[in-house]
Formats: structure tokens, sequence, C-alpha cells
């Protein structure tokens, strides 16, 4: 277990908690790194503004949460649930129904593989939706990498515009049944109980 907020989380789990207007600090601390928002879509400014967090959150963010076409989570550690390491969220639409990013000194340790599980679950067994789709840049080997463990096959490959340029990229779908088969033969973790997500649709 780490024991400070300058340490790594290899051994540490993550949890989730709503996205407030006070976390528009700790985003645009985070947020604004190449590495992270290189195959993020090109609607995100570059170079950063210094407002840009708390504008997003606010403009964005909270009016479409409000609506009900965007449910929005902050990533934290459960042995520090104050400290806030990244984002995830789900959406409403035809092809992009998820998406997240991750601090860079929290990458590859399988927190945001565990967050993903969480929300996607959510997603099918709360929200009750049928599909979900993703789109991946191909050089974005990491965020893919998580969808291939859910199972999430590639239904169409399109080019896109992202922050760091056009990129061919996979529109990537697994349907609620797919989901929860891969569940009950164990391919995926076991279906996520807890405080994290509330179990009832907000």
């Amino acid at each position: 277990m780490i024991g400070n907020h300058d340490s790594g989380a290899r051994n540490a789990t993550a949890r989730t908690a709503a996205l407030q207007l006070d976390d528009a600090e700790r985003f645009q601390l985070l947020f604004p790194r190449w590495e992270i928002v290189r195959y993020l879509n090109s609607r995100v400014p570059w170079p950063y503004p210094a407002d840009g967090s708390i504008n997003f959150i606010r403009a964005v963010a909270l009016p479409a949460i409000e609506k009900g076409d965007w449910w929005h989570w902050t990533l934290r550690l459960k042995i520090d649930v104050n400290l806030v390491i990244g984002s995830i969220s789900l959406s409403t639409g035809e092809s992009n129904n998820r998406g997240f990013w991750i601090g860079e000194k929290w990458q590859r340790q399988g927190l945001m593989t565990e967050a993903v599980h969480v929300v996607t679950d959510y997603w099918f067994n709360v929200l009750g939706k049928p599909v979900l789709r993703v789109p991946k840049a191909i050089p974005n080997t990491s965020s893919r990498r998580i969808s291939e463990k859910q199972g999430m096959r590639v239904i169409a490959v399109e080019d896109r515009d992202y922050v760091g340029g056009r990129f061919p990229t996979e529109i990537r779908e697994i349907t609620r049944d797919e989901w929860n088969a891969r569940i009950e033969r164990g391919n995926l973790m076991p279906k996520p109980s807890g405080p994290d997500i509330p179990r009832t649709r907000p």
C-alpha cells in the first residue's frame, strides 16, 4: 500500500466519486499533459488554457449530467479518497459511450482497468443500455488493450481527428448479453459491488 501522494499506486485499488466543480483545480494540475491528451477528441483545446478544466466542468460536463446524457466520475484511490487521479465517464450517443484519462503517475498499474469494469457494468446493469461502443485510435495501444480485455470487438475502422492529429480508429462494441456472459464464464472480474457507484439509477 502507498503511504503518501507522491508514491506509486501499484497495490492500491481504485474507486470513483461523482464529478463536482471543486474537482477543477486538481484536473487542471493533472490533465494538460501531451501523453494524456494526445489521443483525445480534437475538440479538447491545445495548448490547454489555464481555465480549461473549470470551464469544461461548469459549461459542458455538469449541464450534460443534469440533462441525463452523461455520467461522470473522478477516479480516486481507496486508500486516499481525497486524491483525484483521473476521470471516467459514460455518455449517450451512437459510437462513443465511454471515455477516461488518468494522471501519468498512476498509469499502467491496472487502476483504470478496474474503474472501466465498474462503469461498464453500471452502463449495462443499472442504466439498462443494450450496447456500448467506443472509438480507439489504433496507435493508442494502452487504451485499446483495456477494450480488448473486456472482449470488445472491432465493428468498423475509420479515420478520426484527435488532439495529436488524424489517426486510423477502431470502433469497438460489446452488448449487454455478451458482457454478462463473460462475467458468468469468469472472463471478467466479478460484478462490482460496494459504495463506489450507486447500484440504482441516478
